[in-house]
């Protein structure tokens, strides 16, 4: 038996895997990183529009700051995210961009005077300050009150990626590609490490580690049509469930994006929204002012997902061989906006569509894009019932986006959560002892008997025809609006096709470089996901952020105030239970989100919850002090320093310093930016 051994093992070579490995081996300890490809090829490299941080340098976004970014991350996540996270994350954002600034990703910078931008469908003159020339500017997504999605242009994940991977070289960090963990390697206390397939040769290999995390990005591939890429799969998550240890929380919390060109299912960027894009119906008639007339096309992303649906529904879809669709304008954009800072819409627009989307409007619908649940996690990152295994960004649930992400957030957290979460892996890895090889034997062979089986089968079922059938039932009884008699349809043939995968036989009987044994070693772990997710809709009554029930469309903060937690036992069944949100320990206790009628459900506690935080509000100093005492959150040491900006806040009567001149705010200014960069 193979057998590798290094103190930290990440699985999944995108941007979270990649800065939880950086945080590792800065800490002195060897680090090997697992991808399926090479990991400048991960998903994390189609990120378009931007990673949200509250740095408040351009105009419209003065006056930024964590508890403006806090309070949008939990309205949009619908008040199902975990909140000491969400402060842990909006707080350690705008250092996160800082660092990015510092190894080498270009961010688009505020260019002092005046600007023409587009808001609200007509063209309008900003005018940015002088002392902010230079410094990192942001763009406008949806659901958030201020411009605090930092860019570059259309290629942000592009960009970053590069980055990170370029500086996991320079610390020498090991990257093995073509590696696919197939099963965890664990004592049901305490991961070690994983059973890993060679995609090459389909040699097993044990990786034995003090620490494994797992950052394998989401599911979306369990649809038919998704923004995902194809690798996409879920298996990060399938085999952490495997485990019986470790649960999937909010399975059912699935982000359909609004704008996903038709018929090829590739996204464009919220950024063109952002921009100034606009919605168009067959008509021409832009109709999200009619739904939603104060965020209108930049209402949070479920919003306008839903509100586009709707609006087919009424027949004011355009009618196409691929059903109907809607038209997303960027036009009104001008070229010279667009091939600058929209130029991979436009190749996307110019290769698959063949339109110039400077002259012509973008034919797009609602499409899956972005698995809010994944591996449950404490605020550390770690598994709570199996030590050593952490996970981390679109893999796992730490939860800062509950039922619904604002965009940008998801970007930002691969490396926030990279940050935060890596260090409490290093710690970890000063603590946990190195697993041993004969616990890994028992494993591999486990493994080893299982892909015998499985080439050994004579006749049996057809992987792909089980796979296309899987992607159905999801696209079709799984999507945007949900109700009772549906789901349960769903979950009983998933059932069925999780009985027929047990007896798949494949024709290539080969053990090396056999794309047909990857997909029938995928495909049960799979349909154990999707069984996840619809088992877990159809459980959930209620309508919360993404989570859409049409036979329960209200909010139910009375009963279902609480995070899904899906179990695989192990006579191979799954098992829901609830983690319970308590009110009590909210900086933010429900309330209306701003998008059309409240009719949301509220909990007995709320009104005295929001009793308290008022109390505590009245008698506090500061926003500081205030937040401090509502809801205390922890971090690693390092990242617990203040953040600046531009326009600094002003400290207590008795605290506040002489006042400086104008050319000396402007330099203070400078200063701290690059202090904040070099930090």
């Amino acid at each position: 038996m193979k057998t590798v051994y290094t103190d930290a093992l990440v699985i999944g070579g995108g941007l979270a895997g990649l800065r939880v490995a950086i945080a590792a081996k800065e800490r002195g300890f060897e680090t090997i990183v697992l991808s399926l490809i090479p990991a400048k090829r991960s998903h994390s490299a189609a990120a378009q529009g931007g990673m949200q941080a509250s740095l408040g340098n351009s105009a419209k976004g003065e006056g930024d700051n964590e508890d403006v970014h806090f309070h949008d991350t939990v309205k949009g996540s619908d008040w199902g995210c975990d909140q000491k996270v969400a402060r842990m994350f909006t707080h350690v954002a705008p250092k996160a961009i800082r660092e990015l600034a510092s190894w080498g990703v270009p961010w688009n910078r505020v260019k002092a005077g005046d600007r023409q931008a587009i808001v609200n469908a007509k063209r309008v003159t900003i005018t940015e300050p002088d002392e902010a020339h230079g410094l990192i500017t942001a763009r406008d997504f949806g659901g958030t009150k201020k411009w605090r999605t930092c860019y570059t242009s259309d290629g942000t994940g592009h960009t970053m990626l590069y980055t990170l991977g370029d500086q996991a070289i320079k610390r020498d960090i090991s990257i093995h590609e073509r590696k696919e963990a197939i099963a965890l390697i664990h004592d049901d206390e305490r991961c070690h490490g994983a059973v890993i397939r060679d995609l090459v040769t389909g040699e097993l290999i044990a990786y034995l580690a003090r620490t494994t995390t797992i950052a394998t990005g989401g599911y979306g591939r369990l649809w038919s049509v998704s923004t995902n890429a194809i690798i996409c799969e879920g298996t990060g998550q399938a085999i952490a469930m495997e485990t019986g240890k470790v649960a999937i929380g909010n399975p059912e919390a699935i982000q359909f994006h609004p704008t996903a060109i038709v018929p090829a299912g590739i996204l464009t960027t919220e950024g063109c929204r952002g921009d100034g894009g606009v919605l168009r119906d067959k008509d021409g008639h832009r109709f999200m002012p009619d739904y939603e007339p104060e965020k209108k096309e930049l209402a949070s992303r479920d919003v306008v997902s839903r509100r586009m649906t709707e609006h087919m529904r009424k027949g004011k879809g355009v009618d196409s061989p691929y059903g109907p669709h809607l038209w997303l304008d960027i036009t009104l954009l001008g070229e010279e906006h667009i091939h600058k800072n929209l130029r991979e819409v436009q190749e996307i627009c110019q290769y698959f569509l063949g339109i110039d989307p400077a002259k012509e409007w973008i034919p797009v619908r609602p499409t899956q894009h972005y698995s809010m649940g994944g591996i449950r996690t404490n605020e550390t990152g770690e598994a709570p019932h199996l030590k050593g295994l952490f996970s981390v960004g679109e893999a796992a649930c730490w939860d800062m986006h509950g039922f619904n992400r604002l965009g940008g957030n998801s970007v930002s957290e691969t490396v926030v959560a990279g940050m935060i979460v890596g260090e409490y892996v290093a710690d970890a890895c000063q603590t946990y002892s190195m697993g041993e090889r004969s616990l890994a034997a028992s494993f591999i062979n486990k493994e080893h008997q299982a892909i015998e089986t499985l080439l050994s089968r004579q006749k049996g079922e057809n992987v792909y025809e089980l796979r296309h059938a899987m992607e159905q039932v999801m696209m079709d009884k799984v999507g945007i609006f949900r109700s009772g008699p549906v789901l349960h349809e769903a979950v009983e043939e998933l059932k069925v096709l999780q009985q027929r995968a047990e007896n798949i036989a494949v024709k290539t009987r080969k053990k090396h470089a056999n794309p047909e044994l990857v997909a029938a070693l995928r495909l049960r772990k799979m349909l154990k996901i999707a069984l996840a997710v619809a088992t877990g809709a159809e459980a959930r009554k209620e309508s919360r952020g993404a989570h859409s029930r049409e036979d329960y469309p209200q909010r139910n903060d009375a009963e279902w105030l609480n995070r899904t937690l899906a179990f695989w036992n192990k006579d191979d069944t799954l098992r829901l239970e609830y983690e319970q949100l308590d009110i009590m320990e909210m900086e933010l206790p429900p309330g209306y989100r701003g998008y059309g009628e409240d009719n949301s459900i509220p909990h007995p506690d709320t009104a005295k919850r929001q009793l308290e935080v008022n109390q505590i509000a009245e008698h506090s100093r500061d926003r500081f002090e205030r937040q401090k005492a509502t809801m205390p959150f922890d971090l690693p040491g390092k990242y617990l320093p203040k953040n600046q900006r531009r326009v600094a806040e002003p400290a207590p009567a008795a605290l506040q310093s002489p006042a400086k001149s104008p050319s000396e705010e402007k330099a203070s200014a400078k200063v701290e930016e690059k202090a904040g960069e070099a930090a």
